[in-house]
């Protein structure tokens, strides 16, 4: 397998943080470069090194940054996208500057040989006992009747192989019924809002912090023959954008949220908010090393366990408020 090498740009304060953050999404193994450490290192070498090569003595001036190694498929282009939503995130909560510039970097492949290379090992594939989920350049023979859900992710996360993606799915399919109204939160791509419609449900509000990610889901969504009003997209940060957060007021059936566990920790109350009684939250994107911190939070702002869906270390959690 082929891998691309992906440097985050960042502090020596937030290499931890990042470093944790990456380990939820996936990601294991990082490469630091740290100036401080070098400089540390350059402050105390005398006397314990006979000689240091020119090119050490120039790292105490690099930018400290985190190396990842990302493979080159389509879990691989779902894991950059977590990674920059990451970084956007923690950048508007940075105020105080005190974590760098936070941008990814390909240096091994040039962007837009990553943006399409990928695609190859994108193929349709079936979800669940009803969907079948395929991209636009490719054709599906539909011989035992599925529903045909056609996605391009592009930028956004969601090509629905990814784990977290396909756990949420099984859920939502086995728990949605006719006529329900889907709040999705976080909505990437927009394939959980957009099975939803295909599956059944009367409308979406499909909310993403990225732009970019609420464009594509209604760019997606129209892909489906899925248009407003049926289905609306909305971006920004409803824990912080009050506008934001009346805007899409209203008691939802159900509400999906494939994320991390710290944002559905944090966003426990806003679930309650937008669900009605009875109403069932679909969490994905947990490791499962955190999916009992998870529910426990969501236990005590209200929310009552249903199910749990575990696959090769990640988690998503069916609970009804």
């Amino acid at each position: 397998m082929e891998w691309t090498e992906v440097d985050i740009f960042t502090t020596t304060e937030a290499i931890e943080l990042l470093c944790y953050k990456l380990s939820e999404i996936g990601i294991t193994g990082f490469q630091i470069c740290d100036k401080e450490d070098f400089k540390e290192f350059l402050d105390n070498k005398y006397g314990k090194w006979d000689y240091i090569d020119d090119d050490l003595m120039g790292l105490s001036e690099c930018e400290t940054k985190i190396t990842v190694y990302l493979p080159q498929n389509s879990q691989g282009a779902d894991m950059l996208t977590s990674i920059r939503t990451m970084l956007s995130a923690l950048k508007a909560s940075d105020t105080e500057n005190r974590y760098g510039r936070l941008e990814a970097e390909l240096s091994s492949l040039r962007e837009e040989d990553w943006a399409n290379n990928w695609k190859q090992y994108f193929k349709p594939f079936k979800v669940g006992e009803r969907l079948a989920v395929k991209p636009s350049w490719e054709d599906y023979v539909n011989d035992d009747n599925r529903v045909i859900l056609e996605i391009d992710p592009a930028s956004s996360f969601g090509t629905g192989q990814h784990h977290t993606t396909r756990l949420c799915l099984e859920l939502l399919e086995k728990s949605l019924n006719n006529g329900d109204k889907l709040l999705d939160m976080g909505c990437g791509s927009g394939i959980l809002s957009i099975a939803a419609i295909l599956l059944g449900a009367e409308s979406a509000v499909a909310v993403d912090i990225d732009q970019n990610a609420a464009n594509i889901a209604r760019e997606n969504a129209a892909k489906n023959n899925i248009t407003s009003p049926q289905y609306t997209t909305y971006y920004g940060d409803i824990t912080r954008d009050a506008a934001l957060a009346d805007r899409i007021d209203g008691e939802y059936d159900i509400i999906t949220a494939n994320i991390v566990a710290d944002v559905l920790i944090a966003m426990k109350d806003c679930f309650m908010r937008y669900l009605k009684k009875g109403g069932t939250l679909i969490v994905s994107g947990i490791i499962t090393e955190r999916k009992d911190e998870v529910i426990d939070a969501l236990i005590g702002a209200g929310f009552t366990s249903v199910e749990t869906n575990v696959r090769e270390g990640w988690a998503a959690v069916k609970l009804v408020k």
